[in-house]
């Protein structure tokens, strides 16, 4: 067998290997050999099959298995011996397309290479990093929110009009070519006007009404509305007022703590602290990782693979266009050509993403299966009722579980370098971390 090189420019390689007849031959018959204990044919025991008779039986079916075999064993010890790790699939290629049995194998294959990542002083690298500490007055922003959400609502001034906000007490009772339908009928049902839990139109035909006042609501029901014999049609309800309300927050006191698991107004003041100051952490870590990761563009220079740059341009220019068309949900549009902008955004994420693994392999860092489970159950969250489902799709799909963690994988090694580099600490006010957060999302 012979692996001789045809293409060496920059990260691209080329070989050709060839897989002589007589080593094809010996390989068929190695097979048929170790698989002549297990067969058995009319007319012969198990085992005492001729030779002959089993390469006219299986020898078309074992030539083909060890051709592959051959070609692959020859690449694989290739790769190994080179230490050449492929960036993507190697191609493949039959030269002598009219083989023949008794031919030689010759076989073209090309690959580019994933570059060496050359090592980083991370000691010069220098990051800065926000703090913010839960002040008094966001503390007290919160607490109003709270009470905001926890609020009451009480009777408004007799002939008092309602609007948005408030929360009107009515019976109802809902026809559709003049005949009541179900599910169409309540009473004393508390609505809050403005909160869109009707149907469109409904909220909106009660602004205005006053408490004893009666009204027919004309509205039409979605062409999507789950009950389909209601989807589409015009409705009408007849609507009796019994009360208007308006919304009053709830006291900031002890009563208010209790609500959201406190034991006093002093413990939820507290929970409320540790849970900002962990939301400023967090965001504080988003744009130290962000000036990690720029100073890393910087500092570290490499030949990146084509074909990587090139699918990941593509992908981009792809996934904006169709946040720019967010009404094309199909992929039944022109093809997308990637602009310079988007091939230097590529160039940055594959040398970063080829970089963060190569530092994450050379300090063994893993995702436990803990960490891939923990992933998978934030996901599921989002598909309630079908959490089986999800479950038994992420254990069949090795592509999907890659893909959750590959930011786990990723926040791990940025954890590590972190432990490297010079971090200095910014104390800085709320506004300034919002703001900085927002510029994330401006580059």
């Amino acid at each position: 067998m012979q692996v001789n090189e045809t293409l060496n420019e920059g990260l691209k390689r080329g070989y050709q290997i060839v897989v002589t007849a007589a080593e094809l031959e010996a390989k068929v018959n190695e097979k048929l050999v170790e698989a002549q204990p297990e067969i058995s044919m009319k007319g012969f025991r198990k085992g005492k099959v001729p030779m002959a008779l089993l390469k006219k039986q299986f020898g078309q079916k074992v030539l083909g298995e060890s051709m592959q075999e051959a070609i692959d064993g020859a690449l694989n010890d290739h790769l190994e011996k080179s230490g050449h790790r492929p960036a993507t699939q190697p191609q493949m290629k039959m030269v002598n397309e009219n083989w023949k049995e008794g031919d030689d194998v010759n076989v073209e294959v090309s690959y580019e290479m994933l570059p060496a990542v050359p090592e980083t002083d991370f000691a010069k690298i220098k990051v800065q990093r926000m703090v913010v500490k839960a002040d008094d007055a966001a503390v007290t922003e919160a607490l109003e929110n709270l009470a905001k959400s926890a609020q009451n609502f009480e009777d408004r001034k007799k002939g008092t009009k309602a609007k948005d906000g408030d929360q009107v007490i009515i019976d109802f009772v809902g026809k559709v070519d003049g005949e009541a339908f179900e599910g169409g009928t309540a009473e004393d049902y508390p609505l809050v006007l403005g909160s869109n839990s009707f149907i469109p139109g409904f909220e909106a035909g009660l602004v205005g009404v006053k408490a004893g006042e009666e009204k027919d609501v004309d509205v039409t029901f979605p062409e999507n509305y789950q009950a389909e014999h209601l989807a589409g049609k015009a409705a009408v309800f007849s609507c009796t007022v019994k009360a208007v309300k308006e919304p009053k927050p709830a006291e900031v006191n002890d009563e208010l703590a209790k609500q959201y698991g406190a034991e006093d107004l002093d413990g939820l003041k507290a929970q409320i602290t540790e849970r900002l100051e962990a939301e400023y952490t967090g965001a504080a870590r988003a744009v130290a990782k962000r000036g990690l990761l720029d100073a890393l563009d910087k500092a570290v220079t490499f030949e990146l693979p084509p074909s990587l740059v090139d699918a990941e341009a593509g992908q981009i220019a792809h996934q904006l266009w169709h946040e720019d068309n967010p009404d094309h949900h199909g992929h039944d549009h022109d093809k997308i050509e990637p602009t310079d902008e988007h091939k230097a955004l590529a160039e940055r994420r594959v040398k970063l993403g080829l970089f963060l693994a190569e530092v994450g392999q050379k300090a063994e860092i893993k995702v436990s299966d803990a960490e891939l489970t923990q992933a998978v159950m934030n996901q599921a969250r989002q598909y309630p009722g079908q959490e089986r489902q999800f479950f038994e799709f992420v254990q069949q799909n090795a592509q999907f579980r890659q893909q959750l963690q590959a930011p786990i994988f990723e926040d791990k090694v940025v954890d590590h370098i972190f432990g490297l580099v010079k971090v200095t600490e910014k104390e800085v006010n709320k506004d300034a971390l919002q703001k900085a957060v927002e510029a994330l999302d401006e580059e």
